[in-house]
């Protein structure tokens, strides 16, 4: 006999102190009185419309002492070194300043490319308008290496 009450106490004490904590989810199928039927979990409202239980399964999530122990709190996330951040900022800046410098050469082929076509002029050319679609393409290089340019500026601007 006490065995069996040192039995009990110990299940009893093993599941308080267990690691997981435990959540049942039922889920409820009910049906309304035009005989739509609606699926629930809310076992009140299933009560309310004697509703008939579908499934019913049992969540175990890890508690936050558990995890803790083992090492998956906050205080085991990888920490940078005030040193290694300087050496990553100082990288990023390499590559950035690379970059702008790689766009501004672009920027000076694109503004020679278009000066290049705006003085050529073929006779078959009288419209304007057909002057402008030849130049457009180049036009639209030069902005999009001024835009990268001035985008590259400011994320070397946002570094310091």
């Amino acid at each position: 006999m006490h065995r069996a009450w040192a039995l009990a106490i110990c299940v009893v004490g093993l599941s308080a102190m267990s690691a997981h904590a435990q959540q049942v989810t039922e889920i409820f199928k009910c049906r309304n009185e035009s005989g739509q039927i609606t699926y629930t979990n809310d076992r009140r409202q299933a009560e309310k419309q004697k509703c008939e239980l579908v499934t019913s399964q049992v969540n175990v999530a890890p508690s936050a002492a558990a995890s803790k122990s083992q090492g998956r709190g906050p205080a085991s996330f990888p920490r940078e070194t005030p040193r290694e951040s300087a050496g990553a900022r100082e990288r990023q800046r390499e590559i950035l300043e690379q970059e702008l410098a790689a766009e501004q050469r672009a920027l000076t082929q694109a503004r020679q490319a278009l000066a290049e076509q705006e003085a050529v002029r073929g006779g078959e050319e009288r419209n304007y308008a057909r002057v402008e679609s030849r130049l457009q393409p180049y036009k639209e290089s030069v902005e999009n290496h001024q835009k990268n340019i001035e985008a590259l500026q400011r994320e070397l601007a946002n570094l310091k």
